[in-house]
């Protein structure tokens, strides 16, 4: 966990590499909560008999569940006490380089790329990858923005 005291210490901060998160095992059920929830059943995903016999030749989790991991990771690499608030701002230029077939363990680093002061607080742009063990290629790269924002004085 990289901490930052401030908006100002956030301002300054462009560049530090916040860390990596441990290893997630990407199994069938979290595959299949996923469709659940998003409503994507896609066989490559969710039938493991005939995914068998497919381009990967097994399950593989969706593009977006690599994604969705990193909305969780800046809690878990990022830390600044002073903030009333943070928030996801959005994201810019995803790609999903590589598949994450079933059974594979993922994590993800960030670095804090840029920041940026915005009315009531500092504005961060944070990249992301996130590895698949045992592979050369990400399984999804993106940059995440965040807003931090901050009462009067602090």
């Amino acid at each position: 966990m990289t901490a930052f005291s401030d908006g100002a210490a956030l301002l300054a901060g462009a560049g530090t590499h916040l860390g990596t998160s441990d290893w997630v095992v990407i199994d069938q059920t979290r595959i299949d909560l996923f469709a659940e929830a998003t409503g994507d059943h896609q066989w490559i995903h969710v039938d493991p008999e005939r995914a068998a016999n497919g381009p990967f030749g097994r399950t593989i989790a969706h593009g977006y569940l690599s994604l969705s991991f990193l909305a969780g990771l800046l809690g878990v690499l990022l830390e600044v006490p002073t903030a009333s608030m943070g928030i996801n701002y959005g994201l810019d230029k995803v790609r999903f380089p590589t598949p994450v077939p079933v059974g594979s363990r993922v994590r993800a680093g960030a670095t804090l790329a840029e920041a940026e002061p915005v009315p009531g607080g500092v504005q961060v742009g944070i990249d992301l990858v996130v590895e698949v063990d045992g592979t050369e290629k990400p399984a999804c790269v993106a940059r995440m923005l965040a807003r931090f924002y901050f009462e009067e004085g602090r």
